[in-house]
């Protein structure tokens, strides 16, 4: 039977999106599944297999959260306190700083080089340099402070400091990304509606109140459930930046991610870490959808 052009092209298409499907169900679907059946058993890491143990993991996990020096339950309370101040402090210094690169002509392609660099940065140098950064007697900060007459910090040696110096850093990272998807969203608003403002004798606040800030509306919603998950997984930073990584000290930075990792390879105990990630998928997943119910606005001018 001779194909046409058509069924060839239809065939090819089929071909090349059979291969992204397969990657994709290899690496995220079998894992995802995988850990949804751990997280039911006691599993055994040697032997690949274990018991059927129900809702014990869950169990385990639902009263770890009511203990009052329980590590899962200060990483659920430190995960969401990331979220918090991470999430709304990024989003806002990146659109202070989209705007004003927005704004400029001249060395605009170098500013937004020169922000990029962190995000596209390895984050376990990120983390080198920031712990030198803020080292207790050597650090430059430090030093700084004493140049100005100013007690020295701990930082992250201090368990009321390591979780904001963690959050710093993390926002100084990906602020990069944040200001590039920000300012693409600017540079797609029409002139003409900032000239017609203009004209009708708007200042400055009413034009980003009632045309700038509404038509970035899809790009807000977007960095908002992105950045939000990224909050969420916190791992790579605290991991190289705590107490020696244990999300210390005394678990004022320990996040859900990290008790995932201590408990399946520290502990090998792979089911209560399998159902920590199935409950942190569950807050994930609801987070988004409720992001994406709230903050989208459907804007027309």
């Amino acid at each position: 039977m001779k194909l046409t052009l058509r069924r060839r092209q239809i065939l090819w298409a089929y071909a090349f999106l059979a291969v992204s499907l397969i990657f994709f169900v290899a690496i995220r679907w079998y894992p995802t599944l995988l850990a949804f059946n751990i997280s039911f058993r006691d599993w055994n890491v040697f032997q690949n297999n274990g018991p059927w143990i129900g809702l014990q993991n869950y169990q385990d996990i639902w009263e770890d959260l009511f203990k009052q020096r329980s590590a899962v339950r200060a990483a659920f309370f430190n995960t969401l306190r990331y979220v918090l101040i991470g999430v709304p402090i990024q989003l806002t210094l990146g659109l202070m700083v989209a705007m004003m690169l927005n704004s400029i002509g001249r060395a605009a392609g170098f500013f937004r080089a020169a922000y990029f660099i962190p995000y596209v940065t390895s984050l376990v140098a990120v983390a080198f340099v920031w712990n030198w950064l803020y080292a207790p007697q050597t650090g430059l900060i430090n030093q700084l402070l004493l140049a100005l007459g100013l007690p020295m910090q701990g930082f992250t040696k201090s368990p009321q400091q390591a979780l904001y110096s963690i959050t710093a850093v993390a926002i100084w990272a990906s602020l990069g990304f944040t200001v590039i998807i920000f300012l693409a969203g600017l540079q797609q608003i029409p002139d003409v509606y900032y000239e017609a403002a203009q004209i009708d004798g708007a200042g400055r606040w009413q034009i980003f109140w009632r045309i700038t800030l509404p038509l970035l509306n899809p790009v807000i919603v977007y960095l908002s459930v992105l950045q939000t998950i990224g909050f969420l997984r916190m791992f790579d930073l605290v991991r190289n930046m705590s107490e020696q990584g244990q999300g210390g000290p005394l678990n004022s930075t320990t996040t859900v991610v990290l008790e995932v990792y201590k408990e399946g390879f520290g502990s090998y105990n792979m089911g209560y870490a399998a159902a920590l990630t199935v409950l942190l998928f569950l807050v994930i997943l609801l987070i988004t959808i409720f992001q994406l119910r709230v903050l989208q606005r459907r804007v027309e001018y």
